[in-house]
């Protein structure tokens, strides 16, 4: 599906299917904000009860790699995901209603 990291090919090299129409613009920022937000935060509460002697430095940049790190593994799942909902719901150019089976 992608050309690139984030780059999306314009035809689908399996199906023909045309993608040049998906217009994902900060949905996927925003879905892999959410849950990275989310599963970092709760660690970070949680970091103090797990390791009740250890160095603020340390927490800091141990959570913050864990914060790059699923940013950068969740973000172009989330893409595809953005995508393939457009597709299936006929959104941005992807055909009408009665045009799959």
């Amino acid at each position: 599906m992608f050309r690139s990291y984030l780059k999306v090919v314009n035809t689908c090299k399996i199906c023909g299917e045309d993608l040049s129409h998906q217009r994902a613009d900060d949905a996927p920022a925003y879905l892999t904000l959410l849950i990275v937000a989310h599963g970092v935060g709760a660690g970070i509460l949680l970091s103090d009860e797990l390791w009740p002697h250890s160095s603020l430095l340390w927490v800091a940049a141990f959570w913050l790699m864990v914060t790059v790190v699923a940013s950068l593994i969740i973000l172009p799942r989330a893409k595809g995901a953005v995508v393939g909902q457009q597709w299936a719901l006929c959104m941005h150019g992807f055909g009408a209603e009665g045009d799959r089976t």
